[in-house]
């Protein structure tokens, strides 16, 4: 409880502010940075070295390589965020929209859509190497950005359109994490990776045994990444494992945590003196009250539990912190023939691809009546919703660093169009997607309203 309450703290400082707001502030501060007299100021930071040492072990190297902060962003923290969203699918597929065939499949045709087709508009402006190796950044949907937008439009939005953009967005990231795990893994260190999965397994295990505690977990957690960090394996992918070991179970369900707080409560005799004297109170009653307080803990899966624990540290600190350091764009000595290519690619894979991907393979599968929409989605605010696929912000900026991150300076300027081309994709698509979605949404309710007159 008190870990929870710590972390929360994040949250309760900027409490009110939408958490996609603060991931683009820091973006515009990044871009801003990197063109102005500080950007030398600004990528120094980024290269400046985190070193933390427990005796001669430090805790954040690779290869005997002290970590800069940009490489501490997406290898160390960026793993606690693909941690969330692991717990996230893990959830959807035991009580959300992928708990069945039934309803999985309508989000699962579409996000296949929209992971084929940007690659294909990819391939057609750049299908050579090493541009080539970016051909996976369109495919992703920043789910946070894509929801935050979809918000503007209030509560004309039905709320399956929401239900399906969220499920879109999980299969989304499942395809992404398939991706990272099989194209941008090099060099395998059989015996680290080997160990990592054994301290999974014994994660697995531990969960089974009905273990509840999010400190050991955590502790496991390290161990994976380090082991992960070793091999080889993009750590990310340590995350997303981790969490689908974690139990989705609660060790005491809501019957008997009802029936045990009646009994526990009945202790307390229902007097009350005024005086600084009765803000205590005995010692048994005091052993009761933390008994009540884990019970109820223990009535919170470990699932949802560390969810809710993670989600204001990766919300408040960790995206805008990722994005901070990943969006810093210089604009100066792009070419025409630059723009024409990787950032063109990009955009056309964002804008263009997600947006027919989505909704063409959904509308095929509907006219072969494989899947059918649920109430309060038409085969309009589809195409409108389909448009919001291409906000690919954060995961889109992650495969850009992953793609040319390691080839040298080649890489630095190829992924400097990336950006470009992120961001040109992302803010098009989430401008277009607003207007043709509130324009489709209004004609939707004025249809529905003369309905109801006649």
């Amino acid at each position: 409880m008190v870990q929870t309450k710590t972390l929360h703290r994040l949250g309760s400082v900027v409490k009110g502010v939408n958490p996609s707001v603060l991931l683009f502030v820091a973006a515009i501060i990044a871009i801003i940075l990197a063109n102005s007299p500080l950007k030398d100021m600004y990528f120094t930071i980024l290269d400046s070295p985190v070193n933390v040492k427990i005796g001669e072990y430090s805790l954040f190297s690779h290869h005997g390589q002290t970590m800069s902060l940009q490489h501490f962003v997406n290898d160390a923290l960026m793993a606690i965020f693909f941690f969330v969203i692991g717990l996230e699918i893990k959830k959807e597929i035991m009580i959300g929209e992928l708990s069945s065939a039934r309803k999985a499949l309508l989000p699962i045709i579409a996000a296949l859509g929209g992971i084929v087709m940007p690659v294909l508009f990819f391939f057609l402006v750049a299908h050579e190497a090493p541009a080539v190796r970016g051909a996976a950044i369109p495919m992703a949907t920043d789910i946070a950005f894509a929801l935050a937008v979809l918000s503007l439009l209030g509560r004309r939005v039905p709320v399956a359109l929401k239900i399906f953009l969220t499920a879109l967005a999980v299969v989304d990231d499942i395809g992404g994490i398939l991706v990272i795990a099989i194209f941008y893994t090099s060099h395998i260190a059989w015996t680290p990776l080997l160990l990592g999965f054994l301290l999974l397994g014994i994660c697995y295990l531990l969960g089974r045994k009905g273990l509840d505690k999010s400190y050991i977990y955590y502790l496991i957690g390290f161990g994976v990444w380090t082991l992960f960090l070793s091999s080889g394996v993009h750590t990310t992918i340590s995350g997303v494992l981790l969490a689908l070991t974690i139990p989705a179970r609660a060790t005491v369900r809501l019957p008997e945590l009802m029936s045990s707080m009646k009994e526990m409560v009945s202790k307390f005799e229902p007097t009350y003196e005024g005086g600084v004297g009765s803000d205590f109170i005995s010692h048994e009653k005091l052993i009761t009250l933390r008994k009540m307080e884990k019970r109820v803990e223990r009535t919170i899966s470990p699932v949802q539990f560390m969810e809710h624990d993670l989600h204001p540290l990766v919300n408040y600190l960790i995206l805008p912190l990722f994005a901070f350091v990943n969006s810093g764009v210089t604009f100066g000595g792009i070419t025409l023939s630059e723009l024409a290519s990787v950032p063109f690619a990009i955009f056309l894979g964002l804008f263009f691809g997600k947006t027919l991907g989505i909704f063409g393979f959904t509308y095929a599968f509907l006219r072969m009546g494989v899947v059918r929409l649920p109430s309060g989605m038409t085969r309009r605010n589809l195409f409108g919703v389909s448009i919001f696929g291409g906000i690919g912000f954060t995961v889109s900026l992650f495969i850009a660093n992953l793609s040319y991150g390691p080839l040298g300076e080649v890489g630095t300027a190829l992924l400097n169009q990336a950006k470009i081309g992120v961001f040109a994709g992302t803010f098009v698509s989430g401008v277009v997607g607003y207007f043709v979605l509130a324009k489709i949404l209004k004609k939707e309710e004025r249809i529905r309203m003369t309905h109801l007159k006649y």
